[in-house]
């Protein structure tokens, strides 16, 4: 005969029961009330701690993505959606009467489809923008508007509007969209991109793919990049943090969250070099889109190229020289009433030292139209002084 173990089952039965009691005690004691969810979630809440807790390199680590949490949640109200939304007139069931006795007819089904017919509306995330005040001014890059039907702007919390382009410069690759409300925007902090050094943390915001909120980190791989050929003047930031499609005209920050930068391209020979507009430059150029709705730029009136080596040594010129060959003067223009000839090497502008062609470009198309500037230039070897007072650019 079998022993009889029943009496061990009741007795681990009633150790059960009350372990059990001892836990609901204790939760209820702390919590008042005692549900299953609240006893699961007391016994889930012991967390193992990380055997790299106490080194330097771990807190650091943890700092750091606490920072990229931080930014993200800071920068996303700033951060808006733009939409291209098309208008498509569904088609009229409306009988069709082929008889060229009834021109009126025809006229009058024209204007009661147009008027009154049945309308559906696509809508495509084309880009991003920022915030650029609390009056509905809007950021963006030209490329993501130039070929909008009607401009659609959405933020995180959901609300929509209509916007219209105040202005837009091709050359820079910049527009600036105002929308119209009651309500007072959020504004982003902006930073310094002189500051920022190469290496530093950076993170871009936007929509890519359409999909909003998105967040991707890096670091500033360059500076100053101005020879990439996407616009006409370039300064551009360089970044390997990821930059799709729909990330245009959102913004590049730094790891305090003010924004640096607005992301523009990213380069066709390969992924990982994204391209972003300093701040500054971006600042200045929608000041002036949104005072008058285009960019007043300075201009000389010269065609130049880069002084290579090559160039130096047939003009006998000591290594080391830098500057701009001067290769064509147009008539009537500044250049030529300033005294500047064909052949004439430039290699100071207004106190600043000429390093290249595209460098120049930006010195002359900063410079206030009508100011009075120096420019040191070399001929035939020696070094001259000329005052040339600049135009306004018109094309």
């Amino acid at each position: 005969m079998k022993p009889d173990r029943r009496p061990h089952t009741v007795w681990r039965t009633l150790l059960l029961v009350a372990g059990m009691f001892l836990i609901g005690s204790a939760v209820y004691y702390n919590h008042g009330s005692l549900s299953p969810e609240m006893l699961w979630g007391s016994l889930s809440r012991v967390e193992t701690p990380s055997p790299f807790a106490d080194r330097s390199e771990y807190k650091d680590l943890m700092e750091l993505q606490a920072a990229f949490i931080r930014n993200a949640k800071t920068i996303k109200p700033h951060v808006v959606s733009i939409n291209n939304v098309k208008e498509r007139t569904l088609k009229s069931s409306w009988y069709d009467v082929h008889a060229p006795a009834f021109p009126w007819y025809y006229r009058l089904k024209e204007w009661i489809v147009d008027t009154v017919g049945r309308k559906r509306y696509v809508v495509d995330s084309v880009g991003s923008g920022i915030n650029l005040d609390s009056e509905g001014h809007i950021l963006t890059n030209n490329h993501v508007i130039q070929n909008s039907d009607k401009i659609m702007v959405k933020f995180s919390d959901g609300h929509e509007y209509f916007a219209e382009i105040l202005g837009s410069d091709p050359k820079s690759d910049l527009a600036v969209l105002k929308i119209s409300t009651f309500r007072r925007m959020p504004v982003p902090s902006f930073g310094d991109s002189q500051k920022v050094n190469v290496g530093a943390w950076v993170m871009a915001v936007g929509n890519p793919f359409g999909l909003e909120g998105t967040v991707t980190v890096g670091v500033v791989s360059g500076k100053s990049r101005n020879d990439v050929g996407i616009t006409t003047y370039e300064d551009f930031i360089q970044t390997d943090a990821s930059i799709n499609p729909g990330n245009s005209g959102g913004p590049l920050i730094d790891l305090q969250g003010r924004i640096i930068g607005i992301n523009t391209a990213v380069a066709e020979l390969g992924s990982g070099v994204g391209f972003a507009i300093p701040i500054e430059m971006a600042l200045a150029i929608s000041r002036e889109l949104i005072q008058r709705g285009s960019v007043e730029r300075g201009w000389l009136g010269v065609g130049i190229q880069s002084l290579t080596p090559e160039l130096a040594h047939s003009f006998n010129l000591p290594p080391g020289i830098r500057g701009v060959l001067v290769n064509s003067v147009e008539s009537k223009t500044p250049a030529e009433e300033g005294g500047i000839l064909r052949g004439d090497i430039i290699v100071l502008y207004d106190g600043g030292i000429v390093t290249d062609s595209r460098g120049f470009q930006m010195m002359v198309a900063k410079t206030k139209v009508g100011k009075e500037i120096l420019i040191r230039i070399l001929r035939e070897g020696q070094e001259k002084d000329l005052r040339v007072i600049i135009g306004r650019m018109y094309f």
